[in-house]
């Protein structure tokens, strides 16, 4: 009997490429998602490459009774990935209210229906904006690093589930739970039936030079060439989201197969930081195509360099983010020539 598995945001960027993943390593797979940020096409995508239409859900997570109504509908379910969140650090800024709302009350509502429907498990996504700007020895970031004050009110929503999570475990509540801290995920997967598609100006990186190259944006502005890097640009660690997609199929055996503790965390990441100068350079030599980017002023909240150690989640998840960066941004290339021989941009 396969498991099935319910990933809330599965139809977003990092959602929609673990729906593969796990399809491909034989669970079955409910997709919840308000569409608020994706769209229903990405299903298409998904069964594109598994020849599997994942079952879907539209359904706001803050809607306890549509949420409940998911679990009496799929009494198989397992295990949860919960990737449902808003997710822009400027906009949160201006709508915190709105974060809070959004990212808090969706994962209580979910632990809440767990015991109740037999749920073993659930993996959070977290983020490695938990450690803020870490000291100079406390690079890379090991999992016992300090949390830090959040620079975000999307930062201390990432803190706060954490924390709620911790909570809950500690009371008795007869789940388990594995926390990804992710680094920078980027490309897509090397079908190009799936990949990064921000509404809007892109907030992140690679979708930005990807657009830029392709003539959508006049122009990439690399925010600060004073941090002290050896570039004077940020350096952060770039992870491929098909590699961060496998890495929740290992915590999820994880979670409903192995001994292990009734709470985890592990780092997520590629262990080697690259600066944003680094991430433009490699870009042109991979594809053979020149950005149009300048310097701007430095931006607000920003952290000058972070990566990852991932010792432990290559030792004790068995998983290793190997695809090197030019694969990667080649795949993010890949991805953006298809949605303009598509006509999405």
């Amino acid at each position: 009997m396969k498991q099935t598995i319910l990933v809330t945001g599965g139809t977003g960027f990092i959602g929609s490429h673990t729906t593969v993943e796990l399809q491909e390593a034989g669970y079955e797979v409910v997709i919840v998602d308000n569409l608020s940020n994706s769209k229903i096409e990405v299903l298409d995508g998904i069964e594109k490459i598994t020849g599997i239409r994942p079952a879907f859900e539209k359904v706001d997570l803050r809607d306890m009774e549509a949420t409940e109504a998911v679990f009496q509908k799929y009494p198989n379910i397992e295990g949860i990935i919960h990737f449902a969140a808003s997710k822009a650090v400027g906009e949160s800024v201006e709508k915190p209210l709105l974060y809070y709302r959004n990212n808090l009350v969706s994962l209580i509502n979910l632990l809440e229906l767990m015991p109740k429907y037999g749920v073993k498990g659930i993996i959070f996504s977290s983020s490695c904006t938990v450690y803020g700007q870490p000291t100079k020895e406390n690079l890379p970031v090991t999992e016992e690093a300090p949390i830090q004050k959040a620079l975000s009110p999307y930062g201390n929503t990432k803190q706060i589930n954490e924390e709620i999570i911790a909570d809950y475990i500690h009371s008795g509540a007869p789940i388990k739970s594995v926390v990804l801290r992710y680094f920078n995920p980027i490309g897509a997967h090397p079908s190009a039936e799936i990949g990064e598609l921000p509404i809007g100006v892109p907030m992140n990186l690679i979708p930005f030079v990807t657009q830029t190259a392709i003539g959508v944006r006049e122009q990439l502005k690399i925010f600060g060439n004073d941090y002290n890097t050896p570039d004077g640009t940020c350096i952060r660690d770039y992870i491929y989201v098909v590699d961060l997609a496998k890495a929740h199929v290992k915590a999820m055996t994880r979670v409903l197969d192995q001994d292990g503790d009734a709470l985890e965390y592990f780092n997520i990441g590629t262990g080697r930081g690259l600066s944003t100068l680094e991430v433009v350079e490699t870009f042109e030599k991979a594809t053979g195509v020149k950005v149009n980017w300048t310097y701007a002023p430095r931006r607000e909240g920003d952290i000058e360099k972070v990566w990852g150690n991932v010792d432990k989640a290559n030792r004790v998840l068995g998983w290793k983010a190997d695809t090197p960066v030019d694969q990667v941004l080649a795949t993010a290339w890949k991805w953006q020539k298809k949605l303009r021989e598509d006509g999405v941009m």
